[in-house]
This record gives structure tokens, sequence and C-alpha cells, in this order.
């Protein structure tokens, strides 16, 4: 009998599936509601400079790629009249997403900026807006708190994701045959199936984005190699030449000198990389002696962005430098980080990215709704939860549902605000978590399933309407942009069309869904005098229920009396004497 009670008594410690369940569960709803945030508008950013050019209408569509050779030396004499005092010039050339040329320059304690006409190579004016690099910045390191933060908790997110990947690998043992299994109407084991199909469709690459987006962060998140390898200032500086093409200006001699044509130069650059190798050219200490010029090669071309260039004697021309490669390490990081941000790819290429990057927003939103509608079937009263569940259950609405709105809105400001307006790009971001707090606001005061169904429509309609708006506020709607060509503009507000079909979709789905109620377990005798088989408790209250069961006792009984005369003891199950206490 001790050995019985012994069994009983001990309980049984979990397995590593277990073990690894509950890390998955809790490591990917701590974390959940940020890296949603994070996928989708890291999902967006694919396609971060096509974002950009829709939210500046102004900027013409181009006919072909401008030659760096051609445009050069006129943007460097635009350049002389513009900045003829700063210590450095960095001139971007358009490419084939970006229609502009671009230029920053150091303006005594700041930076400032310009955009070019590809042909004429003058200034021109174009909306005050952030465009798509808003969501490329939010997706690592946040807003509206210091950079170091908003990217310190973004790493700790990925971290999170890192381990919510591994550990959910372990527990989902069947996780490859349930991929090719879909119980449609299910309820939870329908979130599972679409869960675990989203989870294996992408996990090479969701292992892949998780694991290079902390490798970007690396030397913030793990500074002690570095600091105690390069301790000096010119080993630190000779580190910053293999992660980046930054030369530093260095200093003047004040003895002034014209700059040695620079489309020779471009063209020695052409001749290695291509004529749309070259992406930047830098000019250190322009019209003086000292002066440096440096031809950069684009990103756009290779799976890498380590640095590669040519480095010039600005006032005579002359070859000084070739950087074509950079050491292991720093060359496994620069892939690294060219794979995270996918900048090489084609058109097709870039669609795949942003397809897959999608499917793993909706593998995390997926497993946040999950979460809930497991443990809603579990409440004892499932139409008044606690506090901490139906605050789970609004934060999914809002991070889910409500980002969708915000992301919208984000695109509607840009077109409704006042292009006189003060600070215009830092309001369309003001609009945008604006809306997304309202959505929160709006998602704690109304019933779960309205909360969904209302904002994912809300979601729709703005969706749709915002072809509408852009036909009404410029020259370029979505007909005007199909008859000319124009797929930039014509691709975004058929995505916008797709986008609000998959919400109005959603949104009829979550109506239509009607959830299962489990029968309630009947504990009391059945009208013909026996008891239903129990299930097993296990432990003193399993032993207990069996032993009642089995011997047919009728429910309500003060003590433990069965109809034959004979009492099971309340401790051990054991049938005793009658009346024994």
């Amino acid at each position: 009998m001790s050995s019985t009670m012994s069994t009983y008594s001990k309980a049984k410690a979990p397995g590593i599936r277990q073990t690894m369940s509950d890390l998955h569960t809790w490591t990917g709803l701590l974390a959940g509601w940020i890296l949603y945030a994070m996928f989708l508008t890291g999902t967006v950013s694919y396609f971060k400079d096509e974002i950009s050019q829709w939210m500046r209408p102004a900027v013409p569509a181009q006919a072909q790629v401008a030659n760096p050779a051609e445009l050069a030396p006129r943007l460097v004499e635009t350049m002389s009249r513009l900045a003829p005092t700063s210590p450095q010039w960095s001139i971007g050339f358009p490419d084939e997403r970006s229609p502009t040329a671009n230029a920053f320059w150091r303006g005594g304690k700041r930076f400032e900026s310009a955009t070019f006409d590809p042909v004429t190579a003058q200034p021109i004016e174009v909306r005050d807006t952030t465009g798509g690099d808003f969501f490329y910045r939010f997706h690592f390191q946040l807003h509206y708190m210091p950079v170091l933060w908003g990217r310190w908790i973004a790493s700790i997110c990925a971290m999170f994701m890192l381990v919510a990947i591994v550990s959910g690998v372990i527990t989902h043992k069947k996780i490859f045959v349930d991929f090719f299994t879909f119980r449609w109407g299910k309820g939870q084991r329908s979130w599972l199936d679409a869960h675990n199909a989203l989870s294996v469709f992408g996990l090479p690459f969701h292992l892949m984005i998780t694991y290079t987006g902390l490798v970007t962060l690396m030397l913030m998140l793990m500074p002690w190699g570095g600091d105690a390898a390069f301790k000096d200032r010119g080993a630190r500086q000779a580190l910053q030449n293999e992660l980046s093409a930054f030369v530093p200006a260095g200093k003047p001699s004040g003895d002034k000198a014209p700059i040695a044509p620079v489309a020779d130069m471009i063209r020695q650059a052409q001749e290695r990389w291509g004529q749309h190798g070259v992406g930047r050219i830098t000019i250190n200490n322009p019209g003086d002696t000292a002066s440096r010029v440096m031809v950069v090669r684009a990103d756009n071309q290779r799976v890498s962005v380590s640095p590669q260039y040519l480095l010039f004697n600005g006032t005579s021309g002359q070859l000084l430098d070739t950087k074509d490669s950079v050491g292991s390490a720093a060359e496994t990081r620069g892939v690294m980080y060219a794979l995270h941000l996918g900048r090489f790819g084609d058109l097709p290429l870039r669609w795949l990215y942003f397809l897959v990057s999608l499917a793993g927003t909706a593998m995390v939103g997926s497993g946040l709704v999950m979460w809930t509608v497991k443990r809603r079937a579990k409440l004892p009263n499932p139409d008044k939860p606690y506090f901490g569940f139906r605050l789970v259950e609004r934060l999914n609405i809002a991070s889910v549902a409500g980002l969708s709105v915000a992301m919208v809105a984000f695109f509607y400001g840009n077109r409704l605000l006042s292009e006189t307006l003060a600070d215009r790009k830092d309001w369309e971001i003001h609009v945008f978590f604006m809306v997304w707090g309202a959505t929160l606001l709006y998602a704690m005061v109304r019933p779960a399933k309205r909360g969904w169904i209302e904002l994912l429509w809300l979601a729709a309609g703005l969706l749709l309407a915002l072809p509408v708006l852009n036909a009404m506020t410029t020259d370029r709607g979505l007909w005007n942009s199909l008859a000319a060509g124009d797929w930039v503009f014509a691709g975004f507000d058929l995505a916008m069309i797709a986008f609000a079909a998959l919400h109005a979709w959603l949104a009829i789905r979550t109506t239509r869904h009607r959830p299962k109620v489990k029968p309630v377990r009947k504990t009391a005798a059945v009208t013909d005098g026996t008891a239903p088989a129990p299930r097993r408790l296990g432990g003193v209250a399993g032993g207990a229920a069996a032993a009642v069961a089995a011997s047919g006792a009728p429910s309500g009984a003060s003590g433990s009396s069965l109809s034959g005369g004979t009492a099971v003891s309340p401790r051990s199950g054991m049938p005793g004497v009658e009346g024994a206490r």
C-alpha cells in the first residue's frame, strides 16, 4: 500500500517536449506583439523604395536609369554651389528602384541633404516624407525612444523569436507530417494546423531572417571581442574599414585646387563592376589639394554589403587604393547582412522574400490568437474571462487588426496632410501611432469578436478606398498608371486592393465562426442508478473516484458509505469497515 501511495503522490516530471512547449508558448506570447509589428513592417520594407516613390507623387517615373559617369560631373558642379565649404559630400545615383539622385553633406555640426533631378542634376522639391524608410527603421529600432533603446528591445524580441522557433520544432515532433494536414473548421485544431503550416512553409527563411537580424546588430549586442582586440583608435578605424565604405575626411591642406574629372574615375569603376555597378561617390575636402574621391560599389548586384571601392586623388585623378575584398569574418557578416536586407534580388526574388516573410507574420499572429483560443475553452465562464485573458485578447486585436488600420492611415496622412505643414514627415508618423492607439482603446471597449470583425472591415474599407484617394489627389491614379506603364503606382494600388480583399475575407470568416462548445462532463449518477466512467485523475482523487464509480454510490452522500455496507477510505481509496473514519 505504501508503494501505491508513493506512486500516486509523486508528480511525473515533464519531458523535454512538454518543457519546450511551455518555453515556446511563453516566449512567443511575451514578445509576440512586438514581433508581429517587426515582422509586418519588415515585410513591407522589401518594397520600401517603391513605397517611397508612391509617397512622393511629384517625382516623375524614369524612362531609363541615368549613366553615373554622365550624371556625376553635373552633380559635382551643383554641389560646388550648394555646399562649397563642406568637408565631405556623399552623392548617390539613381537606380532602377529609385528615380532620383541624392546627396548629403556635413554642414557644421549636422548633416544636410538634397534630392536632384536625374537629367538636369538640379535640386528638386519633393514631398516632406520619410516614405518607406519609416517602416524599415521601425522594424529594428521602433520609434519615440532613443535609437539604442529601440534596437535593444528589437534584439531581445528577436532572441525570443529564435528560441520560439527552435522550441517549436522540438515540440511538434510531427510538424513536417502535419504540414500536409489541415482540418478546416475545427477550432483550436484548425489554428494549430495553420500555425504549423505557416511555420514549416518558411522555416529556413524564418531561421535565417531572425539570426541574420541579430548579426546586423552584433557589435552592439556583443562589443567585448572588438573592444579587446581593437584598443587604439587606428585599430578601430581598421575595423570600421572592414565593415563600411567610410574614410574620414582628414585635415585639409588649405590650398585650393579644382576637382579632377570624376567621370574618368567612375568609368574605371564601371570597367570592374558594370555600368550600373557604381552606387555612390564620396568626396572628402572638395576643392582642396588634400581631397580624395571614393567610388563605392552598389549593393544591389551582389549578395554582400561588405565595402568595395576605389580611392582616387581628388586633384590628379590618380588611383590610390583598391578595396575589393575584406577578411573572412567581415565577409561572413556582409553576406548575412545582405541576406537579411534582400536588396540583391530582382523583382521575382523580392516578391518571394515578401510572401515568405508575410507567412512569418501570419505565423506570429496565428500563434497569438491560438493562445487565447486554447485557453478560452478552459475558462470557468468563457463569457466572463479574467482580466489577464481580456488584456491579452485586446492586445491581440490591436496588434494584428489594429496595425493594419494604422499602416494604411499612414498612407492617408501622406495624401491628406497639407504640404506646407511644419514637420510634415513627423506628423505622418504621429498619425500612424495615434490611429494605432485608437484601435487599442476601441478593442478594450468592444466584445472581442466584434472588435476583430469591425477593425478588419475598417482595414478592408480603408485599403480599398486608398487607390480612389490617390486618383483624387494626384494625376497618377490606377487607370492612368496602367495606361502609362507606371508599374510602381499601378502595382501599389493593385496591392492595396488585394490586401483589402484579404482583410474582407478574414472579417467574413470571423463573422461566420461559431465556436464549438464542449459538453459538460456529468458527475452525478445517471437515471438508472449507475455512475458514468470517470476521467483518470491520478493521485488520491483518482483512486477515490475510481472506487466510488466502481461501487455505484449515489452522488451527494455526505460520507463514503456504499450500498453494500462498505466504505471507501478518503485517504487511500481502499474499502474498509462501514462508518470507519
